[in-house]
């Protein structure tokens, strides 16, 4: 049985990774500040008070999941702060960093010891972290906290290719969350299919690659 650990597990996609891949037999492990009552109908084990912007959590996780054997890590929890150069608020910013950027640096090398050759580590990421395809400007915060965290992600891949551990950065797409104030055009569901099946295609030859959810690779 896959060992699938996912963070931001509470709502949106995060949630729908969740009820997906406990659908399809997955022995799935949400972490989360604190659990929705979406989460808790799930029947699959919940670690409460998991704040990837915060050090503590990777002082936390080990000792939670010592001696378990995580097979697919999707770091998916992040926030959203939508600024203008003329609203900036630099905290908010710093903010997205610790938990877009840092956040998946901290879980990973906190379970590090937990992946084994052959897992699989998943960065939901944006493409709006790309510079070429940036063509509209604004949300620095986020667009700087998500570039960010796309060369983590491909430093990731080539340190732990050597031990047989992938690694995959993800757009979700535009979906229609609480991040998206519900305007996304693309329902959690639908991302979330899209994104184990892009995850589940993942090799070692493949690593450090960047991918919309539906397949299409996405420019730096």
């Amino acid at each position: 049985m896959t060992t699938t650990v996912i963070t931001g597990s509470n709502r949106g996609i995060g949630l729908e990774l969740c009820r997906q891949a406990s659908a399809r037999g997955d022995d799935v492990i949400a972490l989360c500040r604190q659990a929705s009552a979406g989460l808790s109908e799930l029947n699959i084990r919940v670690i409460e008070g998991i704040d990837v912007g915060s050090d503590r959590c990777m002082r936390a996780l080990p000792q939670q999941l010592d001696g378990v054997q995580v097979d697919l890590l999707i770091n998916n929890a992040g926030i959203l702060t939508r600024q203008s150069l003329d609203s900036l608020d630099l905290d908010e910013i710093r903010r997205q960093f610790e938990v877009n950027s840092l956040g998946p640096l901290r879980i990973t090398r906190a379970l590090l010891p937990n992946l084994q050759p052959g897992a699989k580590v998943a960065i939901i990421t944006s493409r709006m972290g790309s510079i070429t395809d940036n063509t509209s400007g604004g949300h620095y915060g986020y667009r700087m906290s998500k570039a960010a965290v796309n060369i983590a992600g491909v430093s990731l891949a080539h340190d732990l290719k050597s031990k047989g551990i992938v690694v995959v950065l993800l757009h979700p797409g535009y979906v229609s969350t609480d991040m998206t104030e519900f305007s996304g055009t693309v329902q959690p569901a639908e991302s979330a299919r899209g994104l184990l099946q892009r995850i589940d295609e993942l090799s070692l030859e493949t690593t450090g690659s960047f991918h919309h959810m539906n397949g299409e690779a996405l420019p730096w």
